[in-house]
């Protein structure tokens, strides 16, 4: 293993409590930043499975995660917005 792998795994397994804490939230607005956080740091997350496993044509995929996160939260905020008022 490197340190690409190291350090995804140390994301992967920190994000637990992050991931806990969507769960464990009743109010949509406490879990729209905590759901972008976590998008956030799995796109990370996938550049460095990439490198870790020396396939840069995975690293599309962290793209395609990143943009699609940010299209997420706003589909949510869309179709949420009543129960965030």
């Amino acid at each position: 293993m490197n340190v690409f792998l190291w350090a995804a795994t140390a994301l992967i397994v920190l994000q637990l409590p992050l991931l806990g804490q969507a769960f464990l939230l009743r109010s949509a607005l406490g879990v729209l930043p905590t759901l972008q956080a976590a998008g956030g740091i799995w796109t990370v997350t996938l550049v460095l499975l990439a490198q870790g496993f020396e396939r840069s044509a995975y690293t599309i995929l962290a793209v395609v995660a990143s943009l699609l996160t940010y299209a997420g939260g706003m589909v949510f905020v869309r179709f949420m917005e009543r129960e965030l008022d």
